[in-house]
């Protein structure tokens, strides 16, 4: 990623600007606070794409037209592919989505990430739409790309860093950037590298799409960017932020 240019499990959401954890589709616990902290222990090394040609119904199971697992050119899997490459393709042209705003072919990011109070607890995985992944720094915050790219500009390992994921309270919609806030203690770096070989981190970077005549395949990815626009009040800018190990906590059971 600093070079260049849903599968079912546990997951984390941001749907509606809450943090919601995720089990095999069904919300268990949400957190109301503006931000967690993190630890990413991999990632895919490209964005991927998905295009619904007869929309999408939250619930509802859809195959897509069109994907690409790399954001190049449409997956081998595609019957009837929108183009011969991604760049090409008029659906991933921005201002061809709903109203002009954004592109009919969505873009997101994925990821597998652990909380830091528990390194060898759940590996889940984080869907970033592109809002989240893509643009620039503000005020020592950034989108996902970008914080990657700054990590490795000083030659640190995002899976070394203790990442602040915080809601933009200015975007209309749910969009998240990253900062750097501690190191990973030493006596967990060797657990970070084990959940990042392991095949719940493996499973979290695929691109798993649900096809109707295949029935073996996961579910389907839920495009986060899907979400309604929620406006809430940010906190007020003297409140310190909770400590990590409250965030776990705060997964409210259902």
């Amino acid at each position: 990623i600093a070079g260049g240019s849903g599968g079912g499990g546990k997951r984390i959401s941001i749907k509606g600007g809450v943090f919601r954890k995720i089990v095999n589709g069904k919300e268990v616990g949400a957190v109301e606070d503006r931000h967690m902290n993190i630890v990413f222990v991999k990632m895919a090394h490209a964005p991927s794409r998905m295009y619904y040609d007869k929309g999408y119904k939250e619930g509802e199971k859809v195959s897509p037209a069109c994907w690409s697992s790399d954001s190049e050119a449409p997956d081998a899997e595609v019957k009837t592919p929108c183009a011969s490459s991604c760049v090409s393709c008029p659906n991933s042209a921005k201002g061809s989505g709903d109203n002009g705003v954004g592109a009919k072919c969505k873009l997101s990011w994925r990821t597998a990430v652990v909380l830091p109070n528990d390194p060898a607890g759940d590996v889940m995985q984080l869907v970033l739409p592109a809002t989240s992944a893509f643009g620039k720094e503000d005020n020592g915050k950034f989108p996902f790309r970008p914080y990657i790219q700054h990590l490795a500009s000083h030659n640190v390992s995002a899976g070394r860093v203790i990442t602040k994921m915080a809601f933009d309270t200015k975007s209309p919609t749910p969009k998240v950037l990253f900062s750097p806030v501690g190191a990973v203690p030493d006596a967990d770096l060797e657990i970070i590298a084990r959940q990042a070989k392991s095949k719940d981190a493996e499973q979290a970077i695929k691109l798993n799409v649900y096809q109707v005549d295949n029935s073996g395949d996961t579910e389907v990815a839920q495009p986060e960017e899907a979400a309604e626009p929620v406006k809430r009040e940010s906190k007020a800018a003297g409140e310190k932020a909770s400590d990590v190990s409250d965030v776990v906590k705060k997964w409210s059971k259902k």
